[in-house]
């Protein structure tokens, strides 16, 4: 068993244990600040996080807690009024893990809706709201999933957050960027703490101050989330292990060192299962989350794994692009993805994942090399085996880019007439690059005809999915600079079963 976590559940048993709590006389400050979580969820269990934490932004990165290990007490119920219970427990929040906690709540009903909170040093959390995955023989409900990348914490207000939670999602996936590294600026909407991040305590406060966010708070309490990070958890534009400049100035030791606390802080911080806990620099992050009949979540890592950019990153003209022993996922990656496309266990297969799949050229030839368009013999593999493998709608979710875009994936994208093959839905980001520009153009329209749709607008995506159809409402927030500001649907698309790419919604 993990010390980060304790595996506890079933039908609770009746008696004075498990009365409705009642706050404690407190003799600390409220140490759940950092809100509650939940997340990985499947047809009998979900992960159940918090973190304590009195003093968020202490510089020690322990939120002010002493150095001793704290009970925290869990409960689940099918109601916010918690009577009855279907699950509870206790699990030790410890020191070296900044008093952070992974509960698996077991023995719960599928496609179920469920609240929790947590109770420690006399003082009770927030209620969050979670719900179970179907189970593998059924269908379940129509699903209603919000994804969403790139929330830099200075650059606006989480408004999007919390239009996401007054959604009421079934499920809310995170395709990274969920922190940003950079020391703190001068100028902008909200700023952070210190220079750039690179120790462990760094690292930690850096979530604090992200997590302290009431809008991102509001957003975890709403649904379950599936999580994966991108670059700016660690460094920008790293790969693998080659970091994309040499700023700060680290020895390989104090790179690899950098690394490993990034990965230790994600787990720490975000709702993971103990399968996904970090071992030294790596940590094992892919992994796939079925939704009964309806739709496989296969959730991928583009950085760990990655060759590094080819031709020195950029936007380039790069032969090296093609090679064919590039890879943006890793073999190991790619074997196990394609195997999982190949189990058809659902009506959807939905790649959660980082970069710009879909091809995207400039008028000279050119294509970002940090994206799929740096890796094409990468993504050529992908697209083959899924037509190899007879996958009847598999859909791309992406991040990164900092702007929506609707894209049609092409058998042969230099063939406008080709085959579509599958779609690519890319959300903007949260907050990154400030309140953006309605009337901006599609840039490189005419170079690739299968890009449908592009807005330079931060927001979210949200997709109810369905048996015969997912639909795809691209919502965009007035102003990130303004707090509060309103969300509207910019645009609608409709992605038929058994008919890949985008229909007008």
């Amino acid at each position: 068993m993990s010390r980060r976590m304790m595996v506890v559940g079933g039908l609770a048993a009746a008696g004075a244990a498990l009365a409705p709590w009642r706050a404690a006389q407190a003799v600390v400050p409220y140490p759940f600040k950092l809100g509650v979580a939940s997340g990985d969820p499947a047809p009998d269990s979900v992960v159940l996080w918090t973190r304590l934490a009195p003093v968020p932004l202490n510089t020690d990165g322990q939120g002010g807690m002493a150095n001793a290990d704290v009970t925290v007490e869990w409960q689940v119920s099918t109601n916010d009024r918690f009577s009855p219970l279907v699950a509870s427990g206790s699990v030790p929040a410890r020191y070296v893990d900044a008093h952070s906690v992974h509960v698996i709540a077991g023995g719960l009903a599928p496609d179920s809706d469920y609240y929790y909170r947590f109770r420690a040093q006399g003082h009770i959390s927030p209620v969050g709201r979670t719900r179970t995955a179907p189970g593998p023989g059924s269908p379940g409900r129509d699903l209603v999933m919000a994804f969403a990348s790139c929330a830099h914490y200075e650059a606006g207000y989480y408004t999007a957050y919390r239009r996401i939670a007054e959604d009421g999602p079934g499920l809310i996936l995170h395709l990274g960027d969920y922190i940003y590294e950079g020391a703190a600026a001068t100028g902008k909407v909200r700023q952070h703490l210190g220079g750039e991040i690179v120790s462990l305590a760094d690292y930690r406060r850096r979530y604090a101050l992200y997590k302290s966010d009431p809008d991102l708070q509001a957003a975890h309490a709403a649904a379950p989330w599936l999580v994966v990070p991108d670059d700016h958890e660690v460094e920008n534009n790293y790969a693998n292990m080659v970091r994309a400049d040499s700023s700060p100035t680290l020895t390989a030791a104090q790179w690899t060192a950098r690394r490993t606390a990034a990965y230790r802080a994600y787990y720490e911080n975000m709702p993971l299962r103990p399968a996904s806990a970090p071992t030294g620099n790596s940590i094992p992050l892919y992994r796939r989350i079925r939704w009964g009949q309806l739709a496989t979540f296969h959730m991928l890592d583009t950085r760990q794994f990655r060759d590094d950019q080819a031709c020195g990153d950029g936007w380039k003209v790069c032969a090296d692009a093609d090679l064919p022993s590039r890879s943006l996922s890793g073999a190991a990656q790619e074997a196990w993805l394609l195997d999982g496309l190949a189990q058809h266990y659902g009506t959807w297969d939905i790649l959660g994942q980082q970069v710009f799949f879909a091809r995207q050229f400039d008028a000279g030839g050119a294509a970002n090399m940090d994206a799929w368009d740096g890796y094409r013999a990468s993504r050529s593999r992908i697209q083959t085996g899924w037509q190899q493998r007879a996958v009847r709608n598999p859909l791309v979710l992406t991040g990164d880019v900092h702007r929506s875009w609707a894209n049609e994936l092409k058998a042969d994208y230099a063939n406008p007439s080709s085959a579509t093959i599958g779609t690519e839905l890319v959300c903007t980001s949260i907050t990154t690059d400030g309140n953006g520009d309605a009337g901006a153009a599609m840039p490189n329209a005419a170079t690739n005809p299968h890009l449908k749709f592009y807005s330079n607008l931060r927001g979210y995506v949200r997709t109810t999915i369905s048996r015969s159809q997912i639909r795809a409402d691209f919502r965009a927030i007035g102003a990130v600079t303004e707090h509060g500001a309103a969300a509207s649907t910019v645009r609608s698309f409709v992605i038929l079963d058994g008919q890949p790419g985008l229909q007008a919604g």
